[in-house]
């Protein structure tokens, strides 16, 4: 199979969108394309073409690539790529070649807060592309394989959904079903909330023995989070009353990404943990002390129904929060024997290590269907895929 090679900015002209990403309307008339994933609606077009359009930021280099025919809209920093001359390539194929070149454009892009895609980055793509009859074969047979892997694809997807909701809805079935022995008590009444101290940034460093707990430090879902190369570490003077202990249960107070607001973590062992401020430290009163497992109020915390508590006590529009004062008047049920609180949260941390590993099992399940799918398009593109499919 020959191939002719050019750069992108040889057989396309690139244009951008003109609007903001908040320009969307809910029940618009034609597609309007951002940098998200998802396609959005807008009730006027500025384009009416087939196009590539591809995302020309992203928040951590995740960049998409999509192919539509129609009137449309964009957002303005979405590329929209029309063909010059279709007798030379083909939509369809040049979509799927730039779909190769993500992992690419990742590697490329500039910034720090969020990547960008610079357009003379879109223009160098070198371009591999033979005949169109060649071009139409390769095109048919990757439609196939790739339909079957979609498939594939969407079942292990559905898979790591039903384990995660399973879990979820054993967790709401433990504190809805109460029986013999559980009581309803205001948070307030129970325990208060520690706020952390303002460490400052000046003695923020690549590496020290002591860990600065952050928000980003919790799972949207519950549980610490292993920020790796993030991790911020500290080295300067503190009180030592800021210095947390293994098992010390902690509570986000802001919601520092979507769904983080009362999320809440137990500190680990492997490092020695300070207590940042956003963050509030779970204090049992004294009428409680030796009464409450702080691992049934772990799982309890992470309930759809506690969280959607905590919720209604936020405020704030750009960054909700929330304050020791106005979580103290959730109610919450309480099983009053410490022995069953501790026998219960064992069981949930069972359930969730089980859980957790499912998700292990399917999250490779689709790395794999991802690599064998760039494997393919790596093939298609070299020229390997001459076999004229059965």
């Amino acid at each position: 199979m020959g191939l002719k090679v050019k750069s992108l900015g040889d057989l396309v002209s690139i244009k951008t969108g003109k609007l903001n990403s908040n320009a969307a309307v809910e029940g618009g008339k034609y597609p309007f394309f951002t940098c998200s994933r998802e396609i959005f609606a807008i009730d006027e077009f500025a384009f009416d073409c087939e196009a590539i359009l591809l995302a020309g930021n992203n928040a951590v280099g995740d960049f998409n690539v999509k192919h539509y025919s129609g009137k449309f809209n964009a957002y303005q920093r979405t590329y929209v790529i029309t063909i010059n001359d279709e007798n030379e390539i083909l939509y369809p194929y040049l979509y799927l070649h730039m779909q190769l070149a993500l992992s690419e454009f990742k590697k490329q892009s500039v910034g720090a807060g969020t990547k960008f895609l610079k357009i003379g980055m879109i223009n160098g793509l070198p371009i591999a592309f033979p005949d169109l009859e060649e071009q139409k074969r390769i095109v048919a047979l990757l439609d196939t394989v790739f339909a079957d892997l979609e498939q594939t694809r969407a079942k292990t997807e559905q898979n790591l959904t039903n384990a995660r909701e399973l879990f979820d809805s054993y967790l709401q079935q433990v504190f809805s079903q109460k029986g013999e022995g559980w009581v309803d008590l205001l948070l307030g009444d129970v325990c208060n909330f520690k706020h952390g101290f303002a460490f400052k940034s000046e003695f923020f460093v690549d590496k020290s023995d002591f860990v600065l707990l952050t928000p980003g430090n919790f799972y949207e879902d519950g549980g610490y989070r292993n920020r790796g190369h993030k991790t911020k570490y500290y080295e300067g003077d503190f009180p030592t009353e800021y210095l947390l202990s293994k098992g010390d249960l902690l509570v986000a107070m802001t919601e520092q990404a979507a769904g983080l607001l009362g999320s809440s973590a137990l500190v680990p062992e492997n490092n020695t943990f300070l207590h940042n401020q956003r963050l509030g430290l779970v204090e049992i009163n004294p009428e409680f002390e030796n009464k409450i497992s702080l691992n049934f109020l772990f799982h309890l915390f992470n309930t759809k129904y506690f969280r959607a508590k905590v919720q209604e006590t936020a405020t704030g529009l750009k960054v909700r929060h929330t304050s020791p004062k106005k979580m103290q008047v959730i109610s919450i049920p309480l099983l009053m024997d410490l022995v069953e609180q501790e026998d219960i949260a064992q069981k949930l941390f069972e359930v969730k290590e089980r859980v957790v590993e499912l998700e292990a099992i399917y999250q490779k399940k689709i790395s794999s269907i991802d690599e064998l799918k760039k494997s393919i398009l790596q093939k298609a593109f070299s020229g390997e895929l001459t076999a004229t499919p059965e």
